[in-house]
């Protein structure tokens, strides 16, 4: 039972991001844009979660802690940008 919801929940993560991939393409502005970008990264970040817990491998975990700080110090530095520059 735990695998039917483990693998239905990467299968609705993987199309939030094509959904995401599409409004970052298709974004009426620039805040638009990286509001999906960063909608990307937490998924993304929940799916190299998903595969630490398929293959057993803390490492993973590591991995996805300093992505998701990496991302967010970039969508910090962006939105400092966009509203009165660096």
């Amino acid at each position: 039972m735990a695998d039917i919801l483990y693998n239905t929940s990467a299968v609705l993560a993987l199309i939030a991001i094509i959904l995401a991939a599409w409004r970052l393409l298709k974004g009426p502005n620039v805040a638009d844009r990286v509001v999906a970008l960063d909608v990307m990264t937490i998924i993304s970040i929940s799916l190299i979660v998903y595969v630490a817990s398929i293959a057993q491998r803390v490492i993973y975990l590591d991995v996805a802690m300093v992505y998701a700080l990496i991302s967010f110090i970039g969508v910090v530095a962006i939105a400092r940008y966009l509203e009165r520059g660096l």
